[in-house]
């Protein structure tokens, strides 16, 4: 099918503003579809599949890695699912459309690719066990009933390629209220959970040259039908692993009146805590002018409850993501009270 089309439909069912602002007009209604329910149960494998009862779903997978020379670098891995209507189909007549991005970033370089497939006919989807996520020929696979403790990635560009091999060493992570992840205070919300401690091997293949890597992982997991409040424009989203061990993944929603933000905190040992709206502190510390728009890439951010006071800096401040949504995700820097390195997602800067 022509990629051209499927854009457009994808504009169609997520709203007008949404191309614009990269998945943040996500507060429009969910009639007919699923709403994510507190007290509800995850269940795995299933629930590393598809839900097609809800409007919005999506795996995605970020890496910082580093070459034999120290060089740092990213990779991001992404199978987007969206429907049109509630009601499932087989072959053409399925309301499912799908949307990959794959990028890697360096200090210098900011590469990207998508793909656009419509769901039914075979060139995209997801099984949950044993686990296989595919759009065309790009790849996230399991190993048999291992769930998502292992696995094996593959995606492709004009300029670019990686082969990589994840493997797990921590239990999933389920945010908020035993999975079910608040976004806003009128109650909007998510099923969301990570795996967010893999230790990554493989080889990147950038400007003619064969790059072996390693580093470190984070995959997320999310579905719902109306993540977001009406008035909440855009996000900011961090996935932050620190030397001593522990991990965080923290976010911000924009909203017109205030902010909105949530974090979750993982122990070495791969215990967790989910904390409210407000212990999270987000705040902007520096600008770049990228896309023609204003973008935050240094940031100060400090979790009391956990002594946490850091900056993050983007690796690369051009990490623009010029695909149907728009939006600005890249490997980032830490430093402070805590040192490592994560990724940083945002979304609907104009």
């Amino acid at each position: 099918m022509r990629t051209d089309i499927v854009a457009v439909l994808f504009a169609l069912c997520l709203g007008s503003e949404t191309a614009a602002q990269g998945f943040a007009d996500l507060g429009t209604t969910a009639e007919g579809f699923a709403v994510p329910q507190r007290n509800t149960v995850l269940e795995f494998p299933a629930d590393h599949g598809a839900h097609p009862q809800f409007r919005i779903e999506w795996w995605y997978l970020t890496a910082t890695l580093s070459g034999p020379d120290g060089q740092p670098y990213g990779v991001q891995w992404t199978l987007f699912r969206s429907a049109l209507q509630p009601q499932d189909g087989t072959g053409w007549q399925s309301p499912q459309l799908w949307m990959g991005h794959a990028a890697v970033t360096s200090a210098t370089q900011h590469l990207f690719a998508e793909r656009l497939a419509r769901g039914g006919i075979g060139q995209a989807g997801v099984t949950a066990s044993p686990f296989s996520a595919w759009i065309d020929n790009w790849q996230m696979t399991g190993d048999d009933d291992a769930g998502l403790d292992n696995l094996r990635l593959t995606a492709s560009g004009s300029d670019f390629r990686y082969e990589l091999r994840l493997d797990a060493d921590a239990p999933l992570v389920l945010h908020g209220e035993d999975g079910y992840s608040v976004k806003s205070a009128k109650g909007q919300a998510s099923h969301y959970y990570s795996q967010p401690a893999y230790a990554v091997e493989g080889v990147l293949y950038l400007d003619d040259q064969e790059i072996a890597v390693t580093g470190q992982g984070w995959l997320d997991r999310e579905w719902s039908s109306q993540p977001l409040s009406p008035d909440q424009t855009g996000w900011d989203w961090f996935s932050l692993s620190f030397d001593s061990g522990a991990r965080m993944m923290g976010f911000r929603l924009r909203g017109a009146d205030a902010d909105y933000t949530s974090a979750t905190w993982i122990e070495p040992d791969g215990s967790s805590r989910s904390l409210p709206d407000g212990a999270l502190v987000v705040e902007p510390l520096g600008f770049d002018r990228v896309a023609g728009r204003s973008i935050p890439t240094r940031w100060r951010l400090r979790l009391p409850a956990r002594n946490l006071d850091v900056k993050v800096n983007a690796l690369n401040p051009n990490s623009w993501m010029n695909t149907t949504f728009p939006y600005w995700e890249g490997p980032v820097s830490i430093i402070g009270s805590h040192t490592g390195g994560g990724y940083l997602e945002m979304t609907g800067y104009d």
